[in-house]
């Protein structure tokens, strides 16, 4: 009974750590990913106006880490 037992198990393992080789990118995916529509920041001088507008709303209350409001002076 234990011998089955650990013979379950060792199977078990070696599936799952087989499991996840096949995690990742392949090459022929890589085009897809590589669109600008795919990125995180496609624009990143508009993120940085918004960001600008963002932080001079706020004032010296520390941009987007803290709520609060300003005077808009920045």
């Amino acid at each position: 009974m234990m011998r089955k037992l650990t013979l379950c198990f060792v199977l078990i393992s070696a599936m799952l750590a087989t499991s996840c080789a096949s995690i990742g990118v392949q090459p022929w995916e890589r085009d897809v990913l590589a669109r600008e529509a795919m990125q995180l920041d496609a624009n990143p001088a508009i993120t940085g106006f918004h960001d600008h507008i963002y932080f001079s709303k706020e004032g010296s209350a520390g941009g987007r880490t803290y709520d609060g409001g300003g005077c808009g002076c920045n």
